[in-house]
This record gives C-alpha cells, structure tokens and sequence, in this order.
C-alpha cells in the first residue's frame, strides 16, 4: 500500500529537511534512498524492475551517443522494447490472453481454460509514467537533444524521483537532470511557494475530489438502480473530481519538488475554459499529451507527409487508440481514446467551416457556447473512462437519455454505500465555485504570493483550515495511480 496523506505528511518533511543539511555531493543519494523507500512502500520486490530497466537505458544512452550510423537505432530499439516489453508482461499480458480466449470461444473453437498461462501479479504502481520518462530520456539522447548522463545515481535519481515517480509529470530529460547537478540553497521563497502549492493540492484532492467520490462511486457502482437526474449528477460530478484527484496530485508533486529547489513542469492549465478538444489537449496532462504529441503523433505525420491532411487524421487515430490502451488494460479505456481521437479527426476535418462560422457570431457569445459543448463531451466521453465495463457505459447512457424518473435512491440503502446528503452536496458545490474562483484568475499565479503577505496569509489559512474541518481521509488512493 503506498502512502495514504498523513504518512506522507511525516516522510515528506523529513526528507526536505536532510536534504538541506546534508553537503551537495551527498544530496543525489539521499534522494535516490528516498524515492527507492518510497516506492517499495507498494510492493518492495518491484524496485528490481525499476533499476533493470534503469541500468538498461543508462547504458544505452551512452552507447547511442558513442555511436554513428543504424548502431545508434539498434541501441535505441533495444531500449525501447525492454522498456514496452515489461510494460506489456505486467499491464497487458493478461488483458490480452483473455482477448484471445473471448475470441476463440466466438469462433467455437475449444480451449481449456485451467491451461491458460495467466499471471498472478500486481501492477506495478506508476509503470506507464516512469516507463514514459525513461523513453524519453534514450529518444533525446539519439536525437541529440540531450547529452547521456555518464553518472547513474543521477540517472537512476531522474527516473525515480519520489514527487512525480508515481503518477508524473513525465518529465523530459532537457528539464529534470541538470537540476540535480546544480546546488540548490535554501530559500524561504521556494519553500513558501511549494507548500502553499501542496496546501493547494492537498485542498482539491481530500476536500473536494474525495468528497464527490462518495456519490461518484455510488452511482457507477450501480447506474441502473438511479434515475437519469442522479446520473446526470454523477457524470458532472465525476468531470470535477478526476480533475481535482490528478491535477491535486500534481500540485502535490509540484510542490513537494519546489521547496528543494527543483522546477517540475506544469501538468494542467485550466482544462474546463478549453473551447475545443484540441485546445483541452494542450491544457490536460500536459506531459503526457505533449510526449506522444512528440514521439508517436508527429513522427507519423512527417513519415506519412505526402498523404498532406490523411496523415494528420491516421496520427491522431493511432496515437489517441494507443493513449487510450496506455490508460489502462481493458476496452472501456481503449474506448475513450478512440473517442477522442474520432473527435480531434472532426475538428481537422471541419477547420475550415469553423473559421467562416467563427466569422458570423459574436466572439465572446462563440467562446462561450464552445466551452460548453466541449465541456459537455468531456463529461460525456468520461463515463466511458470511469465505467466498470461495456455493460456498464450501456446501461448509464440508456438511463441518462431515457429520463427515467426513478426516484432518488438512499444511498444508505446499500452497506457499501455511504451517505451523500445535502451538507456533503452543498460543501462540495461551495468548494468547487471556491476553487473555480481561484484558478480563473488569469493573473493570480500560487507561486507569486510572496510579495503579497496579506493575501498569501489569508489563502493559506483558509485552505488549511478546510483541509482538517472538511477534508475526507479515508479515501486516500489518487485515480492516476493505478496507471
């Protein structure tokens, strides 16, 4: 089990404390040792897959950049597939065997089941985030976009770096590695700008996404005992919590890594003023959307460039059916990447038209109406992220659009259920038009408060103030980590 809030409220601390009193030249190993503690606070065997493939893209980096010619792509390649290999053994291998199996039994052809060489194991926590990371470090390296790091505990450190080890974000090797050679001192101004960072996070993580999990998760677990009105509630719900849950964490991570000294790039821009889903890309998860945006989308549109638009329409298919399965190992994720993806195609495809309707409306009226329909995609395509099955996202959408009037359902009816009453609805509904308030300040940025003591007081009063009044903390497991 990893950390839940209040033990890494202790070991967060500590850290940051020794790291500032121990000499530069030690700083990389007690980093390392911590992040090493911290991840095998999971499952502590799965540390030998982390420095397996550690130690392999180490090597290959300097042998890449030590080589010339198709030597260099060999060395890549090799990376490459150790890295996607132990990333298909532990994520994929069984999705695939059962895919198989389903496929044979459609075509009546026997198969003994007890036969079937599945994997008993465990996923091993953050794997498609570090695994992306270390690719991007060989791909840089073979690009020339980066020199090979000749240290490995730095190496190992930019790979395992505890704050963004687990649900990102997927840093890139130009960004993170030089940092940890540079001699951070302590400033008060970084300290206080992380904290108030992570006060953030922790804010929108334990008081607001938490808190609509409990409803959230009531409804999902059994959409076709609820009326179109509390599905309805549920999928609005849900677009705000997986919102305050990731970007929560990354404000967290953010932060954490900020009162060291260090800069981690920013994960999210304000997703919910996106006025298409072009635009919601280069604001949602940003490190991960610009690394396949990097290594897998424009590859494919300059190897395929004489096909002129097909090949923009053929890189957002495959890359966004490959985000999709990058989710997780089931088809409700492929699903939702291919959603998206079929989206995005749209957009390519009707630009054009757009920019003259564009030309007819009121701008601001334009925008406006934009932020809705997109936001309106976003919640819809979401069930298909966030549902249990296939069955499942049948059922929520026929119970949404049937408008059933199925009356309101007690959610103490069920054991597993927790009460979600109109106390709980109105602190989140006031909690989230706080947070909205915040994050629309185009100017108001939580790094820049030091100048600004009153402010910065007040701010960080009232968030700790409603983290230890409001916050939920009994439902600690962040939604990205199982990814």
């Amino acid at each position: 089990m990893l950390f839940n809030s209040i033990e890494f409220l202790i070991f967060f601390p500590v850290v940051t404390l020794l790291y500032y009193l121990l000499p530069h030249k030690f700083r990389w190993f007690h980093l390392l040792a911590a992040s090493c503690f911290f991840y095998m606070f999971f499952v502590p065997v799965y540390i030998l897959i982390l420095f397996f493939t550690i130690i392999i893209d180490y090597y290959a980096g300097i042998w890449i950049e030590n080589s010339e010619g198709a030597v260099r792509k060999r060395y890549l390649m090799a990376s490459i597939i150790a890295n996607i290999g132990i990333l298909c053994v532990f994520k994929y291998y069984n999705f695939f065997l059962d895919n198989m199996v389903f496929l044979f039994q459609s075509l009546n052809i026997p198969i003994a089941s007890e036969h079937i060489p599945y994997l008993s194991i465990l996923l091993p926590i953050g794997l498609s985030f570090h695994t992306f990371q270390a690719m991007s470090y060989t791909i840089e390296v073979y690009r020339g976009n980066q020199k090979a790091e000749r240290h490995f505990g730095i190496y190992a450190l930019y790979v395992m770096f505890y704050p963004q080890l687990v649900a990102g974000p997927i840093e890139r090797p130009q960004n993170v590695l030089h940092q940890f050679h540079e001699e951070h001192t302590f400033k008060s101004s970084n300290l206080l700008a992380g904290l108030r960072l992570m006060l953030w996070g922790f804010f929108k993580k334990l008081v607001i996404a938490d808190r609509i999990a409990v409803y959230v998760d009531a409804i999902y677990d059994h959409p076709d005992q609820f009326g179109w009105h509390n599905i309805l509630l549920a999928i609005i719900l849900f677009a705000v919590q997986i919102y305050c849950d990731f970007s929560g964490y990354s404000d967290i991570a953010l932060g954490s890594a900020k009162t060291m000294g260090f800069d981690l790039m920013k994960n999210f821009d304000r997703p919910f003023i996106s006025t298409n889903i072009s635009d919601f890309w280069r604001r949602w998860h940003i490190s991960l959307s610009s690394w396949f945006n990097d290594y897998l989308h424009t590859p494919i549109c300059i190897a395929w460039r004489d096909y002129g638009q097909y090949a923009i329409i053929f890189g957002l298919l495959v890359t966004f059916f490959i985000s999709g399965l990058w989710h997780g190992a089931a088809w409700t994720f492929i699903g939702y990447g291919v959603v998206h993806g079929v989206a995005l195609t749209f957009e390519v495809l009707t630009k054009k038209t757009r920019k003259k309707v564009i030309k007819k409306f009121n701008k601001a009226l334009y925008d406006r109406l934009s932020m809705l329909l997109t936001f309106t995609f976003l919640c819809l395509s979401w069930v298909i992220f966030r549902a249990d099955s296939m069955s499942d996202i049948g059922t929520i959408y026929h119970q949404l659009f049937s408008f059933n009037t199925t009356a309101f359902q007690s959610l103490v009816m069920n054991s597993n259920m927790v009460e979600f009453g109109a106390t709980s609805f109105a602190i989140a509904a006031v909690m989230i038009l706080f947070m909205w308030v915040v994050e629309s300040k185009v100017s108001y940025s939580l790094y820049e408060l030091n100048d600004r003591p009153v402010a910065d007081i007040i701010l960080s009063s009232a968030l700790l103030i409603c983290i230890l009044s409001l916050g939920v903390f009994n439902h600690n497991s962040f939604i990205y980590f199982q990814f």
